[in-house]
């Protein structure tokens, strides 16, 4: 409020205060003269009351007008820090709120990426068993081969033993003892000519 504003306000509070005490007074002056002596007295109370507001106002302005408008630069003054204040806070919030919208994009993206890796990983994994599955494979081949490599040979071997005891005995059957000691002695002569 600027200041002429103020002064008219107040004259306008005084000149209501005054107009409202002179018309009680009119009315009680009118009374009579049991009441006259009221009148006087009433009178110098209104007096008294105005000679106070005419001090009040003379000596009470200044002060009053610069506590008024301290008061009203102390509330623009809040009214400018809670304006700011608000839009600070709402600032902060629109950064938070695309923090929180750029941290729901990362994770999004951590766990697409999780789970590529997983994919890649399990991949992997299969193809890494499927070799395993061939090299296990192929040395069970190797070992079966082997196995049967040796069982081959063994029964080889047993059957030779077999065919020469059966050839032996069959020469023994079909040989004469004149025919086995000759034969004897051969072999010694073949075996001595070596020696």
């Amino acid at each position: 409020m600027n200041e002429k504003s103020q002064k008219s306000k107040f004259l306008r509070i005084l000149a209501f205060c005054i107009f409202n005490f002179a018309f009680t007074a009119v009315a009680f002056a009118s009374g009579g003269e049991e009441h006259g002596d009221l009148f006087k007295e009433y009178m110098w109370k209104i007096i008294n009351f105005l000679v106070l507001v005419v001090v009040l106002f003379k000596f009470a302005k200044k002060p009053l007008q610069n506590f008024l408008q301290q008061r009203s630069e102390t509330i623009a003054k809040t009214l400018q820090e809670a304006k700011a204040a608000r839009e600070a806070a709402e600032k902060a919030l629109r950064e938070v709120e695309g923090r929180l919208k750029t941290k729901d994009a990362e994770i999004e993206a951590i766990l697409a990426a999780a789970k590529r890796s997983g994919e890649i990983e399990r991949n992997l994994i299969v193809e890494e068993s499927a070799r395993l599955k061939e090299k296990i494979v192929e040395q069970a081949k190797t070992n079966i081969a082997f196995e049967l490599k040796q069982a081959k040979e063994i029964i080889k071997a047993e059957a030779v033993e077999l065919a020469m005891e059966l050839a032996e005995k069959k020469l023994k059957e079909k040989l004469t003892q004149t025919e086995q000691e000759k034969l004897l002695d051969d072999s010694l002569v073949k075996i001595g000519g070596r020696g």
